[in-house]
């Protein structure tokens, strides 16, 4: 099957990735980039990974999504982003006014709704913010450190998983010092037992 430019640059991903693990030197960098680009077919994607860890088969690249689904994709961003700066605020008004409700109730007379005073300016604040961040792309960039930091939960997951099995096989002693986790961790990335960890995704500022 014919490849395609977005499978040419998930290669190129993989081979950037084997040369910053030092799987790769220049060299063969250069070399195998320079195949990637000019590779026809799946086929020859796959050979240019066969020696690497990890090498699963190049798929195509899925089609893009409808317009619907990406409208529908951005709104929901947007609600969750919205939904986190605001919840704070919520929170704190939800407090303040049950606050202010006991001390109506015990005063027997009317009393001013001070927490105005806290929740006016705040939220002024944040309807600036919120405007704002719709505008530049803030629910996109809180998407993507959400999926970081369910990915980084993930793979500590995985890492203690593999901590256990280890001293459970006695490759590990029962408390092994920084040293022994890092040698141990950097093997069973070798191995390809461990996927490396997740980077920070780049979010344009």
């Amino acid at each position: 099957m014919r490849a395609a430019d977005a499978d040419r640059d998930q290669v190129a991903d993989r081979l950037r990735a084997a040369l910053e693990e030092g799987r790769l030197d220049l060299t063969e960098y250069d070399e195998r980039l320079q195949g990637a680009y000019a590779a026809k077919t799946y086929g020859d994607l796959d050979r240019l990974l066969t020696d690497l860890p990890n090498a699963a088969p190049v798929v195509p690249s899925p089609r893009p999504a409808p317009p619907e689904a990406i409208v529908a994709e951005r709104s929901g961003l947007a609600r969750a982003w919205v939904r986190h700066v605001w919840s704070p605020w919520l929170k704190t008004a939800v407090w303040l006014t049950v606050i202010w409700l006991v001390a109506f109730v015990f005063a027997g007379d009317s009393v001013f709704y001070w927490p105005a005073w806290v929740l006016g300016p705040w939220g002024v604040v944040l309807v600036v913010r919120t405007i704002g961040g719709l505008a530049s792309g803030e629910p996109g960039k809180y998407a993507l450190e959400a999926e970081h930091r369910q990915a980084l939960r993930e793979h500590r997951h995985e890492r203690k998983a593999l901590y256990r099995q280890a001293i459970a096989n006695g490759e590990l002693p029962m408390n092994p010092s920084k040293e022994q986790r890092k040698a141990f961790i950097a093997e069973a990335t070798a191995r390809g037992d461990l996927a490396p960890k997740p980077r920070r995704p780049a979010t344009g500022g």
